[in-house]
């Protein structure tokens, strides 16, 4: 198979521009939406919203590469959680490359930040000779599956020795793109764009597709009026079977229409994810405001924990163990506190016996798969 980069007119990427002019229009939408919602936020829960949102797309971006991260140890060293236990290595370094990517999110992508986000991704690893620079190694790049005696190719990436030149035309691109220059490119076509050009370079020895995934997210956030987390991991991992196959066909070609609507499609479902997010911070905020002086400690601590764990967080529901496990009281105790919370609206019971379950009352809207034929 012949590669985009083995192409002649490669980087040379092309795509029908108004098939994504719906997509570019509802993701505009979306936007002021999310903005409008979040503008009913303190200052308190827009900081905890932006650290949680940090926290799920550092754990999702790494799922997507089959990397499993304790989600609590990633929380805490994002200051979400008050006790001082070690963070793992794996740990501390995507939360790092999260806080450097929305702290930093305006400012131009360049190499100085992409070994920066290197560093961060691999952190405690040992095993490679390349850490925070372009990788230097002699072997093909390659992305395989399947036996040693007979692997599948999904992709082989330019030889190390084209890496530098190919990064230089990339990082000039995506300068020349941004809002204000010379060639500025609308968000969802932008970051796209860049997506699979920086996946086709694969630049570093590992690592690359966290940082492609944080590439986009910078530049969405970048062509927007107001810069505002879009949170694609998580839908990328919803979609993981279908996001590698879309990389995988879009390898071989220098026309990216699909590949761009397919991107776009995934990336409104993205806004529309974050935007319930947003929205269950405002139920919380009420919850918690309305329940001000008629809590225990036991029974807020557990109803923060609830709250913790998102729109999808406990989805089987609190059991009494559960309850016990999270504020260390007994048996007597946890029914009484459960019975209070029930009695004060704060939960809402179904079940009997062990099989008695406790819910937030907060009504949260299922969120639908957007597919290209949306945007047509």
């Amino acid at each position: 198979m012949t590669w985009n980069w083995q192409q002649p007119d490669w980087p040379n990427f092309s795509w029908d521009a108004p098939r994504l002019q719906k997509a570019e229009a509802l993701f505009l939408e979306g936007v002021g939406i999310a903005i409008g919602v979040s503008r009913h936020l303190d200052e308190a829960d827009r900081s905890s919203l932006e650290i949680e949102l940090m926290s799920h797309e550092a754990i999702d971006t790494s799922a997507i590469e089959g990397e499993t991260l304790d989600r609590d140890s990633v929380r805490r060293h994002l200051g979400l959680a008050g006790d001082q236990r070690r963070v793992k290595p794996a740990e501390a370094g995507i939360a790092e490359m999260m806080v450097d990517l929305y702290e930093r999110v305006a400012e131009p992508l360049d190499r100085a930040t992409l070994d920066r986000w290197h560093r961060h991704v691999i952190n405690g690893r040992t095993d490679l000779a390349d850490i925070g620079r372009y990788r230097s190694g002699g072997d093909p790049m390659q992305i395989v599956s399947g036996p040693i005696h007979r692997p599948k190719i999904h992709f082989e990436a330019p030889p190390a020795a084209r890496v530098e030149e190919e990064m230089v035309a990339f990082l000039t691109w995506i300068e020349r793109s941004r809002p204000g220059g010379s060639t500025p490119i609308t968000p969802l076509t932008r970051a796209g764009l860049a997506h699979i050009w920086f996946e086709s370079i694969h630049p570093y020895e590992d690592g690359n597709g966290r940082i492609g995934r944080a590439i986009s997210e910078k530049l969405l956030a970048q062509g927007l009026p107001t810069p505002i987390v879009t949170g694609m991991a998580s839908t990328l991992l919803a979609h993981r079977k279908a996001y590698y196959a879309a990389l995988e066909r879009t390898h071989g070609a220098l026309e990216i229409t699909n590949w761009l609507l397919w991107f776009a499609a995934k990336a409104i479902e993205a806004q529309r994810r974050t935007l319930r997010q947003v929205e269950f911070v405002l139920a919380k905020a009420r919850t918690m405001e309305g329940l001000r002086g008629k809590l225990n400690d036991r029974q807020e601590r557990a109803l923060l924990r609830m709250f913790a764990a998102g729109p999808d967080g406990f989805m089987g529901g609190l059991s009494a163990a559960n309850y016990m496990t999270i504020t260390g009281a007994p048996t007597a105790t946890t029914t009484r506190d459960l019975a209070a919370l029930v009695g004060l609206g704060a939960l809402l019971r179904t079940g009997e016996q062990k099989g008695t379950r406790y819910w937030l009352p907060v009504a949260i809207a299922l969120i639908e798969p957007v597919e290209i034929a949306d945007l047509a």
